[in-house]
C-alpha cells in the first residue's frame, strides 16, 4: 500500500491509501474504454482540467496532454467543441463529494491508480448513467461519423467511453 497527500489548489493535505494495482480490480460493471492518461492526450475540459495537480499522478500522463493552465479552450478537446459546465453547476447538483472536489474525472484517476473510497459507488453510478448517450448516437449517427453529435461524442470521452469507435 502507498499512502498519496495531496496539497494542490483545490485540496491540501488530503491523503489517501492506493490499495489495488493500477488499472486493476475495478468494480464489474465498471468499464471504462479509455485510461485517464488517454483522455489527457486525446484533449478532454477544455485542456484547463488538473493542471495543478501533476504531481499526484503519474508523469507520463502529461506527456502528451492537451492542457492549458490558464484557461478553458475547447479547440483542445478532441471534438473541439466546449462538452463541460462549470464547476458552480456541477457543486449546486451535488456532483461533486468532497474528496474529490473536481469532480468524476479526479475520482476516476485516483480510482485507476489504485485508491477505493466510500463515493465509489455513487461514482459508477454516475458513469453507468451517461452510457445512455451510446445508444443515441448509434440511433442518430452513421458508425464512426465523428461529425455527428460531436458534443455528445466530447462528452463521453469525459466519461472514458471512447466515442470515436461508435
Amino acid at each position: 500500500m502507498k499512502k498519496v497527500t495531496v496539497n494542490d489548489k483545490m485540496q491540501e493535505g488530503y491523503s489517501y491509501l492506493l490499495t489495488e494495482e493500477v488499472g486493476k480490480n475495478f468494480e464489474p460493471l465498471f468499464k471504462p474504454e479509455l485510461t485517464p492518461k488517454q483522455m489527457l492526450e486525446l484533449g478532454v475540459f477544455g485542456g484547463k482540467y488538473m493542471t495543478d495537480c501533476k504531481k499526484e499522478f503519474p508523469k507520463n500522463w502529461f506527456t502528451h496532454a492537451k492542457l492549458n493552465s490558464k484557461k478553458h479552450e475547447a479547440k483542445l478537446n478532441f471534438f473541439g467543441v466546449n462538452a463541460s459546465q462549470p464547476l458552480s453547476v456541477w457543486r449546486k447538483k451535488g456532483w461533486i463529494n468532497g474528496i474529490d472536489p473536481r469532480g468524476w474525472f479526479q475520482w476516476y484517476c485516483r480510482y485507476y491508480m489504485g485508491r477505493r473510497s466510500t463515493d465509489d459507488q455513487r461514482q459508477i453510478k454516475r458513469w453507468l448513467a451517461i452510457k445512455r448517450h451510446i445508444s443515441q448516437l448509434k440511433k442518430n449517427c452513421v458508425k464512426q461519423d465523428l461529425s455527428c453529435r460531436p458534443r455528445q461524442r466530447q462528452a463521453l470521452l469525459h466519461w472514458a467511453i471512447d466515442s470515436r469507435k461508435i
